[in-house]
């Protein structure tokens, strides 16, 4: 049962679960899209790899321009069902129908078929997106409780990297088998045209049971803390603008989670590549590998409420972006030494070590998005959960766009040939660059940018008590 003293609710494990499932219903579409699409593109679907990468740019161009206007929506619209947990529901079959499309290679070689599908699945990613960041806000002020809500988040987003990471052998099993002139078998592929279909039907799986999850967050979720009509009647989307001025703490988080998802997207980009032509290994070996880069979550994510309390949240960011950056350092050691590269248990050990860095890091970084809400609260006496979200939305996005970008540059410049099984010498370097030391340059100044962050626990405490008064 839940209990609540001035805002202060404690959630029952129904609604945790409940709301966290929306955590996993967008990584089914968010985590295929950063980790495989480039990839599809690339190989499946006919692109030039910069080609694609300044589509990215230009998609996220036009999220700077529609995210704000979602985000100003949200906060002033009061739809039937739930200021933010309507638009999971009217958003929610749109979002999955552009996901199938991506991966439909019916108009094969395409870039206006790519431009539509893509920018509409970007768009309607953020009408889901920001108003579903906007639901946990409205949940509780309780900062120990957004910490446990974090965690169960985390723990499901990567559930659904975990899901997603089997990709291959998923698609290896849908596909058409081919003859591979090495080993005279018969033996099923995805990185081919002629797995297309395979592609379009695994996404179909995914984009369709992420729509049933989005249903289960909806009907399970209950608004709490939420600002009436009166109160954000007057929002509009210059306020979004205005707000990233007066609000330092949404400042550094943004440049955060623009470094993070530079960092996140490049990495994930890159694991596929790094696994296909570097280690030339088989579907199997690339779903392990992968998967490692996921599992850490489900060992340490239950833990960081207890290290929170133990080290605060800047000593755990650091601790955790420092493990990620010494393993990155080392695998780029395995990865440029010839004897090492051969030992396959080195190279998933150090994978598991850097995706745990990885995953604490990035994964805890969602439980300052209501502090920053709230420290919004505080500051301008508005609750604009809407308009702080989009903010996050669009810093993600041009995370992700740079983490697109990046690795369609890097793989242009270095002369990657797709469609080839064996890469030239220059070529394997840049993905292992991809990999290893650009990541971890990033995750450097992430622990800079990190630290500058001030809202303690106990200056929460201090924001939520003077908010919960005046109301």
């Amino acid at each position: 049962m839940e209990s609540a003293i001035n805002g202060y609710y404690r959630l029952s494990w129904r609604e945790r679960i409940g709301f966290c499932s929306g955590d996993l219903a967008q990584n089914l579409i968010y985590q295929t899209v950063s980790i495989w699409l480039l990839f599809y593109y690339n190989n499946v679907y006919g692109l030039d790899s910069a080609v694609v990468a300044v589509m990215f740019l230009v998609v996220r161009i036009i999220d700077v321009i529609w995210d704000p206007m979602v985000g100003a929506f949200v906060d002033k619209s009061h739809p039937r069902w739930g200021k933010y947990r309507s638009w999971l529901l009217l958003g929610g079959i749109p979002l999955a129908a552009f996901a199938m499309l991506c991966f439909w290679n019916g108009f094969s070689g395409s870039l206006l078929y790519a431009y539509v599908t893509y920018v509409g699945l970007s768009m309607c990613f953020t009408l889901i997106n920001v108003p579903y960041g906007a639901l946990g806000s409205s949940l509780t002020r309780d900062t120990d409780e957004i910490t446990i809500l974090t965690s169960v988040r985390m723990i499901m987003a990567n559930l659904a990297g975990l899901i997603i990471k089997t990709l291959p052998l998923v698609i290896a099993f849908f596909a058409p088998k081919v003859l591979n002139e090495q080993t005279g078998q018969m033996e099923a592929v995805y990185n081919t045209p002629e797995a297309g279909q395979a592609w379009f039907i695994t996404m179909s799986i995914f984009a369709l049971t992420g729509l049933i999850l989005l249903l289960v967050t909806f009907f399970e979720s209950k608004e709490r803390i939420v600002m009436d009509r009166s109160e954000t009647a007057g929002v509009k989307v210059s306020d979004l603008w205005m707000e990233l001025v007066r609000n330092r703490p949404l400042r550094i988080l943004s440049i955060f989670f623009i470094i993070a998802f530079t960092t996140m997207s490049i990495s994930n980009a890159a694991d596929s590549y790094f696994m296909t032509f570097n280690m030339h290994a088989t579907p199997f070996m690339t779903t392990v590998f992968m998967w490692l880069g996921t599992i850490p979550a489900f060992i340490f994510l239950p833990m960081v409420p207890a290290i929170k309390r133990k080290i605060g949240k800047n000593g755990m960011f650091r601790l955790f972006l420092g493990i990620a950056i010494a393993a990155m350092l080392l695998m780029y050691l395995c990865g440029s030494i010839p004897a090492l590269k051969a030992c396959a248990p080195l190279i998933f050990t150090v994978q598991f070590v850097k995706s745990t860095g990885f995953v604490v890091a990035t994964g805890y970084m969602w439980a300052l998005v209501p502090e920053v809400v709230t420290y919004s609260e505080y500051a301008s006496g508005k609750r604009v959960a809407g308009i702080v979200n989009a903010l996050i939305c669009i810093f993600m996005k041009a995370g992700m766009a740079l983490g697109g970008v990046i690795p369609g540059l890097v793989l242009a410049w270095v002369d990657f040939k797709a469609g080839e099984t064996v890469q030239a010498p220059l070529a394997e370097q840049g993905i292992l660059w991809l990999v290893t030391l650009i990541p971890a340059a990033l995750f450097v100044l992430a622990i800079y940018v990190i630290g500058k962050y001030e809202l303690s626990d106990e200056k929460m405490d201090e924001i939520n008590a003077a908010v919960t008064k005046n109301n």
